[in-house]
């Protein structure tokens, strides 16, 4: 299995496991020039931005870890964006990070904020 194949499937654990606990997907792999967002969802009015990352073991760290600064501002201009082309700036955000493993899937609700961005 490639890359691309590996880290899709492992986005699509992701959303069917958000999806069971209460979240409702509104978009997936959003792309603009800052970056990309795994999965953007919702839960109750706050929007949810979640990076999803796989490994296939623990042998280089936690996949959270791979979710560095530079990793977290792209994820947060990208949010910037999207939240202004849909006309959601006052909305409750939150951005989360998702690790999937062999037969464990772990959600890290607030990962990261803007703090010390701006």
């Amino acid at each position: 299995m490639n890359n691309r194949a590996f880290g899709g499937q492992g986005e699509a654990d992701a959303r069917a496991f958000l999806e069971h606990r209460g979240m409702r997907v509104l978009q997936m792999n959003f792309r603009r020039p800052t970056g990309e967002i795994d999965i953007i969802a919702r839960q109750r009015r706050t929007i949810v931005f979640v990076e999803v990352k796989r490994r296939s073991s623990l042998r280089f760290g936690r996949p959270a870890e791979a979710v560095d600064r530079a990793k977290q501002g792209h994820i947060l201009r990208t949010a910037a964006l999207y939240l202004q082309e849909n006309d959601l700036e006052d909305a409750p955000v939150r951005f989360d990070v998702v690790e999937v493993l062999p037969g464990e899937i772990r959600h890290i609700e607030g990962a990261f904020d803007a703090t010390g961005f701006w």
